[in-house]
């Protein structure tokens, strides 16, 4: 599955939810899921090494990852890597639902996908700190991009 970077413009937050519930329905176990998930990191865009700096990266995450958004016509293109294949796909979920969004629908649709799916109980723990981590900081650069803030 190619890794898709702009969003039409009549998708909506709940309709990738629900397209990313579907495709995981199709798994008959987590084995399947983790080897999808890592699937979809193999096709995330590399971030540029001069975006890999400390100012960019996400704490909490047991892997190093970086993260960063630029405002294109009141929306926030976000690009973000890691060093960790399964991390990295967990990267190419969260770009589905919030890549190319306003910061005001990024705010206002958290990821209910992610516990619909057992991303929360079928992660360790660490993994899972990593992720809620990694949707911490989207919504913190929608907050300070909502605000006028970079």
């Amino acid at each position: 599955m190619n890794f898709r970077a702009v969003m039409d413009q009549e998708d909506t937050i709940a309709l990738e939810q629900q397209r990313i519930r579907e495709e995981f329905e199709l798994f008959d176990d987590w084995r399947e899921r983790i080897e999808y998930i890592m699937e979809l990191g193999r096709d995330l865009p590399a971030l540029d090494d001069t975006l890999r700096q400390d100012i960019h990266k996400v704490h909490g995450c047991q892997s190093q990852v970086w993260m960063v958004a630029t405002p294109e016509n009141s929306r926030l293109a976000y690009r973000a890597d890691s060093d960790a294949f399964i991390v990295k796909g967990l990267i190419a979920l969260l770009l589905r639902l919030y890549n190319h969004r306003s910061p005001t629908e990024i705010l206002e649709n958290p990821p209910q996908v992610f516990e619909d799916i057992g991303l929360g109980k079928n992660l360790t723990p660490g993994r899972s700190n990593g992720l809620y981590s990694m949707v911490k900081r989207i919504r913190e650069l929608a907050a300070a991009n909502q605000n006028g803030s970079t």
